[in-house]
């Protein structure tokens, strides 16, 4: 005898009032915290975008829409493929890593030819976005966003870096670990003005000061540092390349600015190195004496046991770090001359100066929000191209 099987759906199972009143105490425990977030943290950038629609100096003046916006970036077009083609680039990994996965043959190298053109698209449009953008906006808050870019990839990456090899010898068994400890984290608990300062003496542009001391010591010549605003590569190169073009943004930084992204890996690397500590703590012993026992030396082990298994550690460490770089501000302009200002100032400097000095304060709303949504941007494109790999999804 067959049995008639019901087409109806399952019904959902209902709601006991104790698992209600469980959610609704779940609710109010995190409510303080969603309340701190919204008044300190959402409040700000949602009055910074009113201040930014307003012609506001000093007292809030009549609403003029997107105009600061478009004396900020100059040309919407331009705008529009800036940041269309950041946007691409997300979309370019996407198809390259997860589009078209399944069994269809043919479908993986079809993904990546596809990822590859809208790479170069998204490159394309953010070189042309860039140049519209340069030859009619507001080249002061531009250039001071270049200058960021510098900074922040030219001081994470090696702090990052720097951190996990400092965390690995400091994890081994050692006499006066926690002194080593200690020491590796002392630039961090500095004020940041006092290190900054300090900085500032050592990096003079004066022969008798010590950063020109240990050159000559060496037999090099002295060099000007935070006062020096040609960049790097016009320093190192120009003799040998007298007519090179070192304006471009492939010129890289000035020495004054890579004198203060000095100063950022010298803070922030025994940091690193701490929350790395943390991470090792977390590590199996039980790994390395299988790798070892296997055969594996320090090097390897290092390279297939820490490295992945910290993965974690250093996404979050990078995230954090991009955007404090972004958002530097005080030892910067502890450092920063004022023959070198447009060779130092970072978007945040620029910020500072439209608001404090100019009294603009709608045009400093409006680049305020501009850099946040860089910020943003470049966070999701950490997340999405690490974001996968460092929690193994």
């Amino acid at each position: 005898m067959a049995i008639a099987s019901s087409s109806n759906p399952p019904r959902k199972p209902r709601v006991s009032g104790r698992e209600r009143r469980e959610w609704i105490t779940g609710y109010l425990f995190i409510l303080p915290a969603t309340l701190l977030i919204g008044i300190f943290g959402l409040f700000p950038i949602i009055y910074a975008i009113y201040m930014s629609v307003h012609n506001w100096r000093i007292r809030k003046g009549a609403f003029i829409g997107l105009t600061n916006y478009l004396n900020t970036l100059g040309d919407w077009w331009g705008a529009l493929a800036f940041f269309g083609g950041l946007m691409l680039v997300i979309v370019a990994h996407w198809l390259w890593t997860d589009a078209f996965k399944g069994d269809r043959q043919g479908a993986p190298s079809l993904a990546k030819a596809a990822g590859a053109m809208v790479l170069i698209g998204a490159g394309i449009s953010i070189s042309l976005g860039w140049g519209l953008m340069m030859d009619a906006g507001n080249r002061v808050f531009l250039k001071g966003l270049v200058r960021t870019v510098y900074y922040g990839f030219g001081s994470v990456p090696i702090q990052i870096a720097l951190a996990l090899v400092v965390a690995s010898l400091l994890f081994q068994k050692i006499r006066g670990q926690e002194l080593f400890r200690m020491l590796y984290f002392l630039p961090y608990v500095t004020p940041a003005v006092a290190g900054a300062a300090i900085f500032r003496s050592i990096f003079n542009a004066r022969e008798e000061r010590l950063a020109n001391q240990v050159l000559m010591f060496f037999g090099l010549e002295p060099q000007r540092w935070i006062t020096e605003t040609r960049p790097v590569s016009q320093l190192i190169f120009g003799g040998v390349f007298p007519n090179a073009d070192f304006s471009s943004f492939w010129a890289g930084p000035s020495l004054a600015l890579v004198t203060i992204i000095i100063f950022g890996i010298w803070t922030y690397t025994g940091y690193n190195a701490v929350i790395f500590l943390a991470g090792l703590g977390g590590i199996s012993p039980e790994l390395y004496e299988a790798a070892s026992i296997d055969g594996a030396n320090r090097r390897q082990q290092f390279r297939f046991i820490t490295v992945p298994l910290l993965a974690p550690v250093t996404f979050y460490l990078t995230v954090l770090g991009f955007i404090g770089t972004f958002q530097a501000f005080t030892h910067i302009y502890v450092m920063r001359e004022p023959q070198t200002r447009d060779a130092v100032d970072t978007a945040s400097i620029v910020i500072f100066d439209t608001f404090y000095k100019r009294n603009d304060f709608s045009s400093a709303a409006a680049q305020s929000v501009i850099l946040f949504v860089i910020i943003l941007i470049l966070t999701l494109m950490q997340n999405r191209f690490f974001g996968k790999r460092a929690f193994g999804g």
